[in-house]
């Protein structure tokens, strides 16, 4: 994950810079003092990686601050929240929280160009390409100084790559390598490290777009750099861009370059690199050891989505229940500043206080049962891509509609004939696409009415512009298949369909089942628009790879872009390693 560089300079500047509020009254006096230090205590358990300490300490210490009204210290601090929670993977929580921050800081203020830069890495990170770029560059333009602003122009090139657009990104790259700023890089560490990554990510620029030759002299010479001055975290990128290089020219250097990754990563608990470096291997498929590398993925990836997930569910409630806190200290207060009003009065204030009381008491159990209900399922759902995936579909395909629907029902009269089949017409669409979302993420009857839920699936998929045909399906001894092939076989048709609705655009899609004493086979083709074979990963389709690969199976991808798509898959009838259901389904 990007982190911002500026997080140590804010904290340094921060604690030169900021002086303390002189105040005769002691009472101030006292909160500043103990403020300060929750402030501080936060700021070394970010250092030490204490998150949690850290998120916990840097909002008790914002209270504090509130209640004096200190807004450049409360500025500073939501956005040093904002920075671990994007740490933590919460990056959403981490937008609010920084723009939070924008409403306590000056607009002139040396904050605003540090927001600006999380809040790019926040979307960078979304996938919100254009608007991370919007933001940098807001960024770079409140930076005075040429060597402030290269930070930010190194994320603007880090999204052009993302998006393909080598000749914009080597562009800046390169003019933050020629710029005046960036001739006295090697004078001491921090320059050099950063003029290696900068390197690092011209050489990647110049090998995505073509020039080899170009792209390895950098990389290599950004590795050595790194490594020179130890720059122990940068050189993971280094490592995994280089193993990227060699995926296709020499893939035992690939793997070489992809293990250094997860190894450095593991000794600095990175796990994002971590997964990163995994994905390579298991890509590379060239070792006895690519099973042991896709159950450490799955493992290693489930246990991340667990903690950040816990992550975001305790930082809310740190909030909430500061919040609530506030909240119930201020009804305090305003109950003994009316004490002497009349008895009615105080009566009446009683009796709405028990009713808040009571709310709020309703709402903790509700809360602690959902999260611990959500807790508890996420122990048994697949993973969190599916999750993802769902949530995805329901937002594209029925939140638009429903929204249409209740436009529809205020604008027209309803009364009248023609509006009512319309309506009921609009809410039966609603209802087939709520059908279809809970078939195809309901659980899988691996009994004898598993051939009968293939079809169920695979039929709903059927439209009057697209026609799906199954062939031999029924002449499968599917009793003599374990239930974790049937799971795994299911979930890859279903993931086959998904990809084909959403990017192929096919008239016509077959499907044809082989087998023999050994092995069964899936021959998959359509008719579709086809895409690059470079392409695949991002279309979805790398979790059906690795399922493959955990079962002991093979894929064979052929496709071209306006010529379809073609998938040959062929499993052994038996699991000889077992695999945890879990990452079959």
């Amino acid at each position: 994950m990007l982190r911002s560089p500026f997080f140590y300079f804010i904290i340094l500047f921060f604690l030169f810079s900021c002086e303390e509020k002189k105040t005769t009254n002691p009472n101030i006096e006292s909160i500043q003092k103990e403020a300060l230090n929750l402030r501080n205590s936060a700021d070394e358990n970010f250092k030490k990686q204490n998150f949690k300490t850290a998120f916990y300490e840097f909002n008790k210490s914002k209270a504090l601050y509130e209640t004096i009204k200190d807004s450049a210290n409360i500025g500073y601090i939501l956005i040093q929240m904002g920075d671990i929670q994007q740490v933590n993977g919460d990056y959403y929580g981490s937008k609010e929280t920084v723009t939070e921050a924008l409403s306590y800081v000056k607009k002139k203020s040396i904050y605003i160009p540090y927001i600006n830069n999380i809040l790019g890495v926040a979307d960078k990170e979304l996938s919100l390409y254009d608007d991370a770029i919007s933001y940098y560059r807001e960024s770079i333009n409140q930076f005075k100084k040429i060597e402030e602003k290269q930070p930010p122009l190194n994320n603007i090139a880090a999204v052009y790559i993302q998006q393909k657009k080598y000749d914009k990104a080597i562009e800046i790259l390169k003019f933050i390598l020629e710029s005046p700023a960036s001739k006295k890089f090697l004078d001491d560490k921090t320059k050099a490290n950063k003029k290696s990554r900068y390197q690092d990510n011209l050489g990647y620029a110049y090998f995505k777009k073509g020039l080899d030759e170009k792209g390895i002299l950098l990389m290599n010479e950004g590795l050595q750099t790194r490594i020179k001055y130890e720059d122990n975290y940068g050189s993971i990128e280094s490592y995994l861009h280089l193993a990227d290089y060699y995926s296709k020219k020499d893939i035992h250097k690939s793997d070489e370059n992809a293990l250094t990754a997860y190894n450095v990563a593991t000794k600095l608990n990175s796990v994002d690199e971590r997964l990163e470096a995994l994905q390579i291997l298991i890509s590379n498929n060239n070792s006895v050891h690519t099973t042991q590398y896709i159950q450490k993925y799955f493992t290693l990836n489930d246990s991340i989505i667990k903690v950040r997930n816990n992550f975001k569910n305790k930082s809310a409630k740190i909030i909430y229940d500061s919040k609530k806190e506030k909240d119930e200290n201020e009804k305090l207060r305003l109950e003994k500043a009316e004490n002497q009003l009349s008895l009615q009065r105080a009566k009446y204030l009683r009796i709405v206080f028990a009713i808040v009381f009571v709310f709020l008491v309703i709402l903790i159990v509700i809360l602690i049962r959902y999260y611990k209900n959500k807790n508890k399922a996420i122990e048994f759902k697949t993973s969190y891509n599916t999750e993802t995936r769902i949530a995805k579909k329901i937002h594209d395909e029925l939140a638009n509609d429903v929204f249409q629907v209740i436009a529809y029902t205020e604008s027209q009269p309803l009364a009248a004939e023609n509006t009512k089949e319309n309506l009921l017409q609009k809410l039966d669409d609603i209802y087939s696409r709520v059908r279809g979302i809970s078939r195809e993420n309901n659980s899988i009857d691996t009994g004898i009415n598993f051939t009968r839920s293939i079809k169920e699936m695979l039929s709903a998929y059927n439209t009057r512009e697209r026609n799906i045909m199954v062939t031999n399906l029924e002449n499968i001894h599917w009793e003599n298949i374990d239930d974790i092939k049937k799971i795994t076989i299911s979930r890859i048709l279903q993931e086959l369909m998904v990809n084909m609705k959403k990017h192929s655009e096919a008239k016509i899609v077959v499907i044809k089942f082989e087998s023999d004493h050994k092995s069964i086979s899936i021959n998959y083709k359509d008719n579709g628009k086809g895409c690059d074979k470079n392409m695949i990963v991002q279309n979805g389709l790398q979790n059906m790879t690795n399922r493959i690969l955990s079962a002991n199976g093979t894929i064979d991808i052929d496709t071209e872009p306006g010529k379809g798509f073609k998938v040959k898959i062929s499993m052994p009838q038996q699991t000889h390693i077992k695999v945890k259901e879990k990452f079959a389904t």
